[in-house]
């Protein structure tokens, strides 16, 4: 859509979320702390947004109104039950999003399980396809309903329509974890988040995709996790440092704001640098690189 803006001075993108509405599924935690989508939701209330709190567990969602209540105040923020696996419950949490706001805006669609233990040859068949319907169904459904109501949106020359943000996994992208199911549906959602963005470009909604590393999140340590094992995940990163839900939440704000107006089917790992070299190559390198260093300074 042209703007009547003087081409040599473009409008400057704010990072300002103020006026738009989102829905934030599985925006609860199993446990006390910060999840990927409890920490999606505050910060786009932080940035101005109001947010739908999707969640099957809905004391879990509550903590995550609580926690945006205490620092901002009411009235930003609501939580909704909903199994977004079943169509009708999609359809009722956008239908819900529209009569409390009058409009959507984002999208984060972050429900996700680890899914059945096993491999081809011995997983089971049936939580195979209970897997696939929560990592990947899910997501499709809420964006069937999701995109109809940014369609009704004016087209604004910067942010245009809507944005849609995915939540996959780096073992989407890299493979090779002990289960089949999480990294296949993972992996499912990486290329679906770039079908989307294909799809609806047109009407002016963005569709991206974030790729979470080796976070340390109530989904994983509510179930228990050993200081052992926390190391060994801390150190498989470039960085040699632990994520957290926050990390997920800022790259969430930042694809569904204007700042990343430009940017639709992208896939962003967020994973300090793990999908980026084998880190124990990396490590070999420096020390060959700091060893020639050295000689060519004798």
């Amino acid at each position: 859509m042209p703007s009547s803006h003087d081409p040599t001075n473009p409008p400057r993108p704010s990072r300002s979320l103020e006026g738009r509405v989102a829905i934030v599924t599985g925006s609860g935690s199993r446990a006390k702390g910060i999840g990927n989508g409890r920490a999606a939701a505050i910060l786009l209330v932080e940035a101005g947004a109001r947010v739908v709190c999707l969640d099957a567990n809905l004391e879990w969602a509550e903590v995550t109104i609580s926690m945006i209540e205490e620092e901002f105040g009411k009235d930003k923020a609501f939580a909704l039950q909903v199994d977004v696996t079943v169509e009708a419950q999609c359809k009722l949490a956008v239908d819900t999003a529209l009569e409390r706001y009058g409009r959507l805006d984002i999208l984060v669609n972050n429900v996700g399980v680890g899914g059945p233990a096993g491999t081809a040859i011995d997983v089971d068949p049936k939580e195979w396809a209970r897997g696939l319907e929560i990592n990947v169904t899910s997501m499709m459904l809420m964006t069937k309903y999701a995109v109809p109501a940014m369609e009704k949106n004016e087209r604004h020359p910067i942010s245009g329509r809507g944005s849609i943000v995915n939540i996959a996994s780096v073992a989407g992208l890299r493979g090779g974890t002990p289960i089949l199911l999480y990294p296949t549906s993972k992996g499912a959602v990486v290329n679906m988040t770039r079908a989307m963005a294909a799809h609806h470009a047109p009407s002016g909604i963005r569709v991206n995709c974030v790729c979470p590393g080796m976070l340390y999140t109530p989904m994983l340590y509510g179930s228990g996790m050993s200081e052992e094992v926390r190391e060994a995940r801390r150190s498989r990163s470039l960085l040699k440092t632990e994520g957290n839900g926050w990390d997920t939440g800022c790259a969430v704000r930042f694809l569904a704001s204007d700042e990343a107006r430009w940017m639709t089917g992208v896939i962003l790992p967020v994973d300090a640098g793990s999908t980026a070299a084998t880190t124990g190559m990396s490590e070999g390198m420096s020390s060959t690189l700091a060893g020639g260093t050295q000689d060519a300074a004798q």
